[in-house]
């Protein structure tokens, strides 16, 4: 695509998932906490923790990294969705209720601001029944490069 072609609905959805699965094929950090995605779109993406044994503290409630990690997760996705590549360059999140052990927690990054280089994301992390644990603020910077040349860069290396 050109700079100047403006992508079809179809054609940006099929790019986001492109890219979802390029993301994921080598993101180790989310496979090891056995993260889910479970939709992408442009400048959106809602994905899935099970709480295992392993993720709980002292208190015995889902540690608070654990659940950062999920929301920096979902972030991360929303924002490469475009195949630009993007990391955070600063993160927020207010924890308002323990996730419990067995849960299944879930995710929705949702753009709220893309321009030039920078973007805002908010991530809401809900339990199964829908209470709201985490409410999570990422703010992106678009760097150089492409998140799926960066796949066949890592498999020509």
């Amino acid at each position: 695509m050109t700079e100047h072609h403006k992508p079809s609905i179809a054609e940006a959805q099929a790019l986001a998932e492109a890219t979802r699965d390029a993301m994921f094929s080598r993101d180790r950090a989310a496979q090891a906490l056995g993260i889910k995605i479970v939709a992408i779109r442009p400048g959106y993406a809602l994905l899935t923790m099970v709480v295992r044994s392993d993720m709980v503290n002292g208190h015995h409630i889902c540690h608070g990294g654990m659940i950062f990690s999920l929301a920096d997760t979902a972030f991360a996705y929303s924002c490469n969705s475009y195949n630009r590549a993007t990391v955070a360059s600063a993160c927020h999140i207010d924890f308002l209720a323990p996730g419990k052990e067995g849960a299944t927690l879930s995710a929705e990054a949702i753009e709220q601001s893309l321009s030039g280089r920078t973007g805002v994301y908010d991530v809401t992390v809900k339990d199964d029944s829908g209470k709201t644990l985490a409410l999570f603020r990422g703010k992106s910077y678009r760097i150089n490069g492409e998140v799926i040349a960066g796949l066949e860069q890592a498999d020509h290396a």
